[in-house]
């Protein structure tokens, strides 16, 4: 579902080295599976994220999305995924269900669709208390509730979040973590970021353990535990970088 193969990005550090945000990264992910990047700030997970979404091209190697190449065939592998990014800002004067008719228009979904999509949405994320109030008047939840939708409208094969849960309450939180188990056990393949160790414990079939740009090794949970004699992900992830 997800290839990437020897992948780096390199950036411009003014005048000085250049700098890699990644350097030589290669993964699988497969289909159906909820595939966990764990690292912290500024490990190069959310470089990662942007490059097999498309929105950072790779300074060398090959990245495969549903078997679509992100560089020749970009337009189809953003046809194929709903990214949440750290960043994405949305019209606050709108209210969730204008911003998704919007973009529902934008993917060329018709009135029957958009309108079934989201009534769908709005069910399983919660969303009837606000979905017809301004987003500028929303919680920090309820406007991330908000971008998933928007970022899943489409019904995509695949979800790349960037994130999810970051500075939401325990409520909230948990609530977008249900949705991803949910998703993720109707064939959705999902990828995401996160610094939160018991939430790739919670959620993640494989993890991959990111430091520096590199990745340190790729496992499920259990068998991280197992090579390594340590309980928890914490200490796993220290036996790694010591």
């Amino acid at each position: 579902m997800i290839e990437v193969s020897n992948m780096s990005k390199k950036f411009n550090n003014w005048g000085k080295e250049d700098f890699y945000a990644l350097n030589d990264i290669s993964l699988k992910v497969k289909k159906g599976e909820i595939f966990g990047l764990l690292g912290p700030n500024g490990a190069g997970k959310t470089t990662f994220l942007r490059i097999i979404s498309t929105v950072l091209s790779p300074s060398k190697g090959k990245v495969i999305v549903n078997n679509y190449n992100t560089i020749t065939e970009a337009s189809k592998v953003k046809r194929s995924i709903g990214f949440l990014s750290g960043n994405t800002k949305l019209y606050g004067r709108l209210t969730p269900k204008e911003l998704l008719i919007y973009f529902g228009k934008l993917y060329d979904m018709s009135k029957k669709e958009i309108q079934h999509r989201i009534d769908e949405l709005v069910k399983i994320l919660n969303m009837e208390e606000f979905v017809d109030q301004p987003i500028e008047k929303l919680s920090t939840g309820q406007t991330q509730r908000t971008s998933i939708a928007r970022c899943i409208l489409h019904n995509p094969e695949i979800y790349i979040l960037d994130e999810p849960t970051l500075g939401l309450d325990i409520f909230s939180s948990r609530s977008i973590l249900e949705f991803i188990k949910l998703k993720a056990k109707e064939g959705k393949t999902i990828i995401f970021s996160t610094h939160y160790l018991e939430e790739a414990e919670f959620l993640c079939n494989r993890i991959a353990l990111i430091h520096q740009g590199k990745i340190l090794d790729t496992d499920s949970i259990e068998n991280f535990k197992n090579n390594t004699g340590k309980k928890n992900l914490y200490d796993i992830f220290f036996h790694y970088i010591n």
